[in-house]
């Protein structure tokens, strides 16, 4: 019998001061029996980064959504799709092989990646010159410190806050806040 995904709730109040978006995000995150609280929470992340991107790309008029994740790995971590249903932002996070990423690129209008474990540089060594073709692929590394730290506010329901100020996340709840400053690799 086939092990089934744990149910997360999160309520995530954005303050992106750095593009003026002020909003309040009631989401449901699906994690896979084989997803660490560590993904699940740079998916998060994810999120509240690109957030704005709702207005400022699609005029208020798109859907922000989490896809299916590590269960089809045809479908995004997250996407943006606007109203026609074109997909204008496609994110992955971890460290996905090359192939899929520049399949991505070719079905949405922007890729971000966000890798964030401590094995992500070498990784990223192997992958650099495979990636560099796709001008609509950008790579953002999340700093493992602050990845790891994220896990200790993952839980089963989340209140969080998430203020983005001069490009770096700081993401708090009762139990703490994690500053996240991601480096651009591509």
């Amino acid at each position: 019998m086939a092990l089934k995904s744990t149910i997360f709730k999160a309520n995530l109040q954005i303050a992106d001061i750095d593009h003026g978006y002020y909003a309040d995000h009631a989401l449901t995150l699906a994690r896979h029996p084989s997803e660490t609280d560590e993904r699940m929470m740079v998916r998060l992340v994810a999120l509240a980064l690109n957030a704005y991107k709702l207005q400022s790309v699609c005029g208020g008029d798109g859907v922000l959504a989490f896809g299916a994740g590590l269960s089809n790995p045809d479908d995004p971590d997250l996407s943006l799709r606007d109203f026609t249903g074109q997909t204008k932002l496609w994110v992955e996070v971890g460290q996905p092989e090359d192939k899929p990423l520049i399949k991505a690129c070719g079905k949405a209008d922007q890729v971000l990646l966000y890798p964030f474990s401590s094995s992500a540089d070498i990784w990223w060594r192997g992958m650099e010159s495979k990636l560099s073709r796709p001008q609509n692929l950008q790579v953002w590394r999340v700093p493992t410190e602050a990845s790891q730290a994220l896990s200790a506010l993952a839980e089963r329901s989340m209140q969080l806050q998430a203020t983005v100020q001069e490009g770096a996340l700081t993401l708090s709840s009762e139990k703490g806040s994690v500053d996240v400053e991601c480096v651009r690799w591509k």
